[in-house]
């Protein structure tokens, strides 16, 4: 398989990904907006942080005594993360990444797979300005419901070879950076929480901002499951960090990009390309599994975190000196 198409596998992946999890976060924004007792700010601003667009914004539409009215304006921060052409993770830039390197390889891609991210480039381009406009939750949502259709059909109608694996080898690593970005800056957030007179007004206010941050990473249901209805900050952390069944949590992201990459390279053939991703990837691994029994509070999850949104940054990017041609698909 030559590099040119691994690259465009690999960011094909990761952009179906990265549109996604941004339609996800928006709409639990959305949710949280009108559930929570917060300032527009507290809701709006970590939708920047996360996405790495905080300073972008701030320049371009944050500036002079406007600043904290667009901090906290929910139709400047959502048509910035939506719509906006310059802003690298807007929604319309992450569809029509996938599109373009999705027609890069459509000798490998599955019919169904194309013609579906096709069709949401196409309406993004033609009907859903209207649907953005007059029903928001049901913009989110065929956004969401078309890349989810996406992967499902990438697993289910092509064969599982090596063009596969570079996708989800893209999911996987885009996954694991969403995550650890979200609950990076919500557990800040909630943890600097003002305290208020009612400590069950505070339990209230919490519990609807943990509730906030599963429903934005398709975690609420799974994680009730697991904790049979009890939400803390440590017991939400300790789920996305290191629950082995739920397929969003760092540790099964990590997991399952080591052994997508041993599919690639296996370890055993030393003299292929890829040796150097293959064996970070296992230290990242092993590093994570061995975090399963610490304490998962206050500096603790930011150092854990941290760690991990370097590593897979680091990983990316020998990925794309070792396998990729360095990331022509980006």
């Amino acid at each position: 398989m030559i590099s040119r198409v691994a690259d465009h596998c690999f960011w094909f992946g990761r952009y179906v990904e990265r549109a996604e999890a941004t339609a996800r976060m928006l709409a639990a924004s959305v949710s949280l907006a009108l559930d929570a007792e917060l300032p527009a700010a507290g809701v709006w601003r970590p939708v920047l942080v996360v996405s790495g667009e905080e300073v972008e914004f701030r320049e371009r539409l944050a500036e002079g005594d406007d600043e904290h009215h667009a901090w906290g304006d929910s139709e400047i921060v959502q048509r910035f993360m939506v719509w906006d052409e310059d802003n690298g993770v807007s929604l319309a830039r992450s569809i029509d990444g996938a599109r373009w390197n999705a027609r890069s390889i459509r000798e490998v891609l599955s019919l169904e797979a194309w013609e579906t991210v096709n069709e949401l480039h196409l309406w993004m381009q033609d009907g859903a300005t209207t649907s953005f406009t007059h029903h928001r939750e049901a913009f989110y949502q065929h956004v969401r419901r078309s890349t989810q259709l996406t992967l499902g059909l990438l697993r289910s109608t092509m064969l599982h070879d090596e063009p596969l694996d570079f996708m989800w080898l893209g999911v996987l690593l885009e996954r694991v950076n969403q995550t650890a970005r979200m609950l990076d800056v919500h557990h800040h957030a909630f943890t600097n929480l003002p305290r208020r007179r009612s400590s069950d007004a505070d339990e209230v206010v919490e519990t609807a901002l943990w509730l906030s941050l599963l429903r934005a990473l398709s975690g609420s249901e799974a994680y009730l499951k697991r904790a049979a209805g009890r939400i803390s900050s440590e017991g939400v952390a300790r789920f996305l960090v290191s629950e082995p069944a739920f397929p969003r949590s760092i540790a099964y992201c990590v997991k399952s990009a080591y052994d997508r990459l041993c599919n690639i390279r296996p370890p055993e053939h030393h003299t292929l390309p890829g040796g150097a991703s293959l064996e970070r990837l296992r230290i990242l691994d092993a590093w994570v599994t061995a975090r399963e029994k610490e304490s998962l509070s206050g500096a603790a999850v930011h150092d854990l975190l941290t760690h991990v949104v370097d590593e897979v940054h680091e990983i990316c990017g020998t990925l794309g000196t070792e396998l990729l041609g360095a990331g022509r698909g980006a």
